[in-house]
C-alpha cells in the first residue's frame, strides 16, 4: 500500500517505475497518486503510457496530462503508432520516448537523460521483437546506445517493452553490470522475480498495469471471453473495477550506479469510479 512506501538507504537515487496505464482508469490513478508519491521524495517517476489512450497509444494532450500529474519520464511501446496526433507533436517532448529500436525514421527518441541536481539519469525505450516482430535488434539498439553515453552518467534505467519472458530475462543477464536497473512491461502482469544480478544490476520481468485488476489486462471480461471462445470480432471496453497502481521501486548507489534495493508496490485504488471514455 501507498503508505506502507519507505526507503532502506537514505543517500541512495530512489526510482519509481509505474506499470502500463490502461485508458481513462489508469490516468484517474495517476492523477492521485503521483503527487502523493512526489512528496515521498522520489528523484524519477516513470510511467509507461503505452495504453493511455483509451486502452491503446497515447496522445499529446495525455502526454501533457501524465507530465502534469508529476511523471517526469513517460516510456512506450508497439501501439505508439495507434494515434497518429503523437507524431505530429513528438517532438516538443524533451522526456516522452518511444522505443528506440523502432525502424529509422520514426519521428520522437528512444532516449533522454534526465538531470536530477548533479545525478543525471539515462533512461532507455526497448522493445521486443519475440511475438511483436515490429523493430530492429534491442540487442544491438541498446549496445550503440551505451557506448555513446557519457562516462560520468552512472545511473541508467532500461524500460523493456517485451511480450517473451525469455527475451526479457535474456536483456537483463546481457545488461548486467552495465546499466542499473531493467523493468519489463506490456504484459499487464507483475512477475514475482525481482533481483539484484550479479555485478548490480537491478531486475524485474514485468511490473504490471495501473489500471482495473478486474478485468483481462484492463479490458472487460465477458466480450475477451466471447472473443477467445467464439472467435469473432467483438470490442473490448476499458474495464472499471478493482483498481490499483502496479509498480517498482528501485533504490540506486549513485557514485556506482548499482541497484541496492528492489521493492514490488501494488497501490489499491478502489475508492474510485467514472465511466469509460
Amino acid at each position: 500500500m501507498q503508505n506502507d512506501i519507505c526507503f532502506k538507504y537514505e543517500d541512495s537515487l530512489k526510482v519509481f517505475a509505474a506499470g502500463d496505464v490502461v485508458g481513462k482508469p489508469g490516468r484517474r490513478i495517476l492523477s492521485e497518486v503521483i503527487p502523493s508519491l512526489k512528496k515521498k521524495g522520489f528523484d524519477l517517476i516513470i510511467v509507461n503510457g503505452e495504453n493511455a489512450a483509451g486502452g491503446s497509444g497515447i496522445t499529446p494532450q495525455i502526454a501533457d496530462k501524465i507530465f502534469t500529474y508529476g511523471a517526469d519520464v513517460i516510456t512506450t511501446g508497439d501501439h505508439f503508432f495507434k494515434n497518429q496526433k503523437i507524431l505530429e507533436d513528438i517532438d516538443r517532448f524533451e522526456y516522452l520516448l518511444r522505443p528506440l529500436n523502432f525502424p529509422e525514421g520514426i519521428q520522437g527518441k528512444g532516449f533522454c537523460v534526465y538531470g536530477k541536481d548533479n545525478t543525471p539519469i539515462a533512461v532507455i525505450n526497448l522493445l521486443g521483437r519475440t511475438f511483436i516482430n515490429i523493430g530492429n535488434c534491442p540487442f544491438e539498439a541498446v549496445n550503440k546506445v551505451l557506448e555513446k553515453l557519457p562516462k560520468d552518467i552512472k545511473c541508467i534505467i532500461v524500460d523493456f517493452h517485451a511480450e517473451a519472458t525469455s527475451e526479457k530475462v535474456a536483456m537483463g543477464w546481457f545488461l548486467d553490470g552495465r546499466i542499473s536497473f531493467l523493468f519489463g512491461t506490456h504484459t499487464h502482469i507483475p512477475t514475482a522475480d525481482e533481483k539484484i544480478l550479479p555485478n548490480g544490476t537491478g531486475y524485474i520481468t514485468d511490473i504490471g498495469m495501473t489500471g482495473p485488476l478486474k478485468s483481462v489486462l484492463g479490458r472487460e471480461i465477458k466480450p475477451v471471453i466471447k472473443r477467445f471462445t467464439k472467435q469473432i470480432p467483438v470490442r473490448f471496453k476499458i474495464a472499471q473495477e478493482d483498481l490499483a497502481l502496479q509498480g517498482i521501486i528501485a533504490e540506486i548507489d549513485k557514485k556506482s550506479g548499482k541497484t541496492v534495493s528492489i521493492q514490488r508496490v501494488s497501490i489499491p485504488c478502489n475508492d474510485m469510479s467514472f465511466e469509460d471514455e
